[in-house]
C-alpha cells in the first residue's frame, strides 16, 4: 500500500487538490476503500479517489491524469457486480486514480420531459423521482435502481432492465472525453444540444442547463417501446441482447468505463397505468417455454415484463432477501440505498477488528429480519409448494382480459399442468420485490457461509432465442461441487442470472471455466447485461470497440481481463 506521505507529495495529487480541494481528494487506505473495493468482486490499491463537484473539475482532473500517465477508472455507483467499478489485484503498470461522479447528479428534462439529460452521477432513482410528476418513467424502474445504480452506468454497461419492450439501455446522444491516438484529451459533444466550442464553457453550461429550446434537436417518436420490441419477438438461433451485440454499441453505450462520460441524453417513457400482474406456476420448463413462444409470436402487444424464478431462488429470497424486501416495500428505494451503504460500511469497519470478520453486518441484518413474521402473501407460498417454476407476467391494464383468456386457454390444453392467478396490488408488489431480492439473497447466503464455501460463481447469460432447453441442468460432477444454484431472470429475453456458491476446497476458477464451456457449447452469450468487469475475457468485437474508444489505454485497462496485467494494445 502506498503511504499517504508519498501520495500527498505526488505532483498529480497536489494538482487535484488545487482543482477540487483536499476534502474531495482521498488518499488514505481507509478513505479510498469504499471506492476501491467492490461489494462482490474487485479491490486494489489506488493513488487517489477524486470526488469532483462539477463537470469542469472532472475535465481538469482527467487532463492531470493524462499528463501524469495515470490509469483512470471512472466510477458512479460502486455496486461491485463484476469488479469493473474499481481496480483488481493484477499487476498494473501505472498508478490508478478513481474519479467518482456521485456529486454531479443534476438531471435536466427536455422536450416536454420526453427526454432527460442525465449528468455523470445521476441515479435511476433520482430520474424516476424527477419524471413521476410528468407521468413518465426511465428505462429501468426497479432492480439495480434499488442499490443506487446510475443512469450513465446503465448506458455504459448495456444494462437490460426488466421491461421487455425497452431492451438494453442505449443512446447515441452523449458528451464524453476520450484520449486520442496522439495522447491528447478531446471533448466530444454528441448530445444534440448546441453548447459552444470551448470545453470548459460547454461543460459549465451543460451542468447549469443553460441553453435555449432552439439549441436542442427534436425528440424521437413518443412510444412505449423501442425497436428492440420487434427484435425480441424473433425466435432464432441467436441471443436477443448481450454486451457484445454490435446493434447496441455506440460511443458511450457499451463503453464500460473506456470513456469519461459527462452526460447522456436518454429517452423517457409514458408511465404504465393500471397494469395487471399474473402469477404463473408450472412444473415443466418446456411448458413455460411454450407459453413464452406463444406470446411472442401472437398478435398481442408485448407484456411489460416477464420475470422468472425457480423454486431454489424463491426459497433463497424468502430466507436471505427479507431485509431487501421489507426495506424497499415499507421504506422505499432511497432508504434501501442508505441501508446498503451502511451495511457495506459496517462490514468494512468490523473487518479491521480481530475476531469479527468481514460479514458482521450481514449476520446482524439476517438475525434481525428473520424475527419478522412471514412477509409473502399466502397465494404465492401455496404456488411455491405446488410449482417448481414461477413467472411474473405484467401486462397493460387494457390487456388484462385478453391475457386472462389467453392463459386460461393455454393451460386448458392437454398436457399442460400449470396454473395462474391475478395478483392484487399488494401481491403484485410483493411478487416483484421477492423476485428482485433473489440477486442479493445468494450473496447473503455466501457471506453467512464463508467458512464452508470457497467462492461465488456467477453468470449473466443471454441464451439463444430458440433454445428449448433453456433451464440449465448441470452434470453431477459439477453440481456436487456446489452448495446452491439459483436461476432467475428476464424470461422473454432469455436472459438469466445464474448464481452458484462453491463448496470449501473447490477451485472456483477451474470450476467456472468448465461451467462457461457448457454455456458456450449451447451458443449462449456471456455476459448479457452487467458487462465484463474482471470476470470474462472480451470477445474480438468488444475488444475492437474498447480499443476504438480508448486507443492509448488510459481508462481502466483491467476491464474485461481475467488474467493479470494484459493491456489492450
Amino acid at each position: 500500500m502506498l503511504g499517504s506521505s508519498r501520495q500527498n507529495s505526488s505532483p498529480a495529487v497536489s494538482a487535484f487538490i488545487g482543482i477540487m480541494g483536499a476534502h474531495h481528494v482521498l488518499t488514505s487506505a481507509r478513505a479510498t476503500e469504499p471506492y476501491a473495493k467492490g461489494n462482490r468482486f474487485g479491490g486494489g490499491n489506488v493513488l487517489a479517489v477524486l470526488r469532483p463537484g462539477s463537470l469542469v473539475d472532472m475535465w481538469r482532473a482527467l487532463q492531470v491524469c493524462v499528463d501524469n500517465d495515470l490509469i483512470v477508472i471512472p466510477q458512479s455507483a460502486n455496486t461491485g457486480l463484476t469488479g469493473g467499478s474499481g481496480p483488481g489485484d493484477q499487476d498494473y503498470d501505472r498508478e490508478i486514480v478513481i474519479i467518482s461522479t456521485l456529486r454531479i447528479n443534476q438531471i435536466h428534462l427536455i422536450n416536454d420531459a420526453r427526454e432527460a439529460v442525465c449528468l455523470a452521477g445521476s441515479t435511476l432513482y433520482e430520474l424516476d423521482d424527477k419524471l413521476a410528476p410528468h407521468g413518465r418513467e426511465p428505462h429501468s424502474v426497479i432492480g439495480s435502481s434499488s442499490i443506487g445504480a446510475s443512469v450513465v452506468g446503465g448506458i455504459a454497461n448495456n444494462s437490460g432492465g426488466s421491461q421487455i419492450r425497452k431492451g438494453p439501455a442505449f443512446t447515441k446522444y452523449a458528451i464524453f472525453a476520450r484520449v486520442n491516438d496522439q495522447g491528447k484529451v478531446e471533448l466530444v459533444n454528441h448530445l444534440g444540444i448546441s453548447l459552444g466550442d470551448d470545453p470548459a464553457h460547454i461543460l459549465d453550461k451543460l451542468q447549469r442547463g443553460q441553453w435555449d429550446d432552439a439549441d436542442v434537436t427534436p425528440p424521437p417518436e413518443d412510444t412505449l417501446d423501442t425497436e428492440y420490441s420487434e427484435h425480441v419477438r424473433e425466435i432464432t438461433d441467436s441471443p436477443a441482447r448481450y454486451n457484445a451485440n454490435p446493434k447496441f454499441l455506440y460511443e458511450a453505450s457499451g463503453s464500460a468505463g473506456k470513456l469519461m462520460v459527462f452526460a447522456v441524453r436518454t429517452r423517457t417513457f409514458p408511465k404504465q397505468k393500471d397494469s395487471t400482474t399474473f402469477y404463473v406456476g408450472t412444473n415443466s420448463p418446456a411448458e413455460l417455454e411454450a407459453l413464452r413462444r406463444a406470446i411472442l409470436t401472437s398478435d398481442m402487444p408485448l407484456p411489460i415484463s416477464g420475470e422468472y424464478m425457480g423454486r431454489p431462488s424463491f426459497d433463497l429470497s424468502e430466507k436471505y432477501g427479507k431485509d431487501t424486501f421489507v426495506s424497499v416495500k415499507h421504506a422505499g428505494s432511497r432508504e434501501q440505498i442508505k441501508l446498503f451503504a451502511l451495511k457495506n460500511w459496517a462490514n468494512g469497519m468490523f473487518a479491521k477488528l480481530p475476531f469479527f470478520g468481514q460479514t458482521v453486518a450481514d449476520s446482524i441484518a439476517q438475525g434481525a429480519f428473520s424475527l419478522l413474521p412471514q412477509q409473502l402473501p399466502d397465494r404465492m407460498l401455496k404456488y411455491r409448494d405446488r410449482f417448481e417454476h414461477h413467472l411474473l407476467l405484467v401486462v397493460s391494464g387494457d390487456e388484462k382480459a385478453r391475457t386472462e383468456e389467453f392463459l386460461t386457454t393455454f393451460f386448458a390444453e392437454a398436457g399442460h399442468d400449470g396454473d395462474f392467478f391475478i395478483c392484487t396490488a399488494d401481491e403484485a408488489q410483493s411478487a416483484m420485490l421477492h423476485r428482485f431480492g433473489a440477486a442479493s439473497a445468494a450473496t447473503r447466503y455466501f457471506n453467512l457461509n464463508r467458512e464452508e464455501s470457497s467462492e461465488m460463481i456467477t453468470f449473466d447469460v443471454a441464451l439463444k432465442r430458440d433454445d428449448e432447453e433453456w433451464l440449465e441442468v448441470l452434470p453431477k460432477e459439477i453440481s456436487d461441487q456446489l452448495h446452491i444454484s439459483s436461476y432467475y431472470g428476464h424470461f422473454f429475453c432469455h436472459v438469466l442470472h445464474q448464481d452458484h456458491v462453491a463448496k470449501k476446497g473447490v477451485d472456483p476458477v477451474a470450476l467456472k471455466k468448465k461451467m462457461m464451456a457448457l454455456l458456450e457449447e449451447r451458443g449462449a452469450a456471456v455476459p448479457a447485461e452487467h458487462n465484463y468487469g474482471r470476470l470474462y475475457h472480451v470477445p474480438p468485437e468488444m475488444e475492437a470497440h474498447f480499443k476504438e474508444l480508448d486507443p492509448c489505454n488510459v481508462f481502466n485497462p483491467g476491464v474485461g481481463e481475467t488474467s493479470p496485467h494484459k493491456n489492450w494494445e
